[in-house]
């Protein structure tokens, strides 16, 4: 009998699995109220997701609607990415720089993903096939993929809006009054041009 062999592809299957979904039970833990900004953090997530993107497109780009679901996918997952930020509460304090996401966002799209991933298990599993699938089968689904890169999307875009405030507000200094919360940049222009009405 001959032995089983492992696609080497398996294995990048199952890598890119489990990083998404340790990333996807470190979010939901975090968006649930106010948060301590971890630069390292955000600095891993600008540079590993773009990395595993690259990857799959590269492992996608025979199947041109795999490829077209990659894309389409992170340009959704940008955007929802910029909204979710415009939704964040940002506070300075001089204990560090602190930030409240909306809870519902971050937790839809992890539980989408998740979701996808348990139905096309339990599509194989009732099909009987769930053995004999290919190891490529991941990067095979446009909308498996779709979802995948709108999530991967919103955690990059997401990420370099946390370290650009971070960088563009310093901490206050000792003893100085503490600045208000910020909301999204449409409140804070509302905000203004009322007060310079009033004054």
């Amino acid at each position: 009998m001959q032995p089983a062999v492992v696609h080497p592809s398996l294995f990048a299957s199952i890598g890119v699995i489990a990083l998404v979904l340790w990333r996807v039970y470190a979010r939901i833990r975090r968006v649930i109220g106010r948060q301590s900004l971890k630069r390292r953090r955000q600095l891993i997530s600008v540079v590993v997701f773009p990395i595993v993107l690259v990857l799959l497109l590269l492992a996608s780009i025979a199947n041109p609607p795999s490829a077209i679901g990659l894309c389409a996918g992170a340009v959704i997952g940008s955007l929802l990415g910029a909204y979710g930020l415009r939704l964040t509460q940002f506070e300075v304090t001089e204990a560090g720089h602190f930030y409240t996401p909306n809870a519902h966002l971050g937790i839809a799209l992890s539980l989408l993903f998740v979701g996808r991933l348990a139905y096309r298990f339990l599509h194989l599993q009732m099909m009987g096939d769930a053995a004999a699938a290919p190891p490529d089968a991941f990067t095979r689904s446009p909308l498996t993929l779709l979802i995948f890169a709108t999530l991967i999307g919103y955690y990059i875009t997401y990420a370099i809006g946390l370290l650009r405030w971070s960088a563009n507000t310093p901490l206050p200094a000792p003893g100085a009054p503490m600045p208000a919360a910020q909301g999204d940049s449409a409140t804070t222009l509302a905000n203004d041009s009322r007060n310079s009405g009033l004054s």
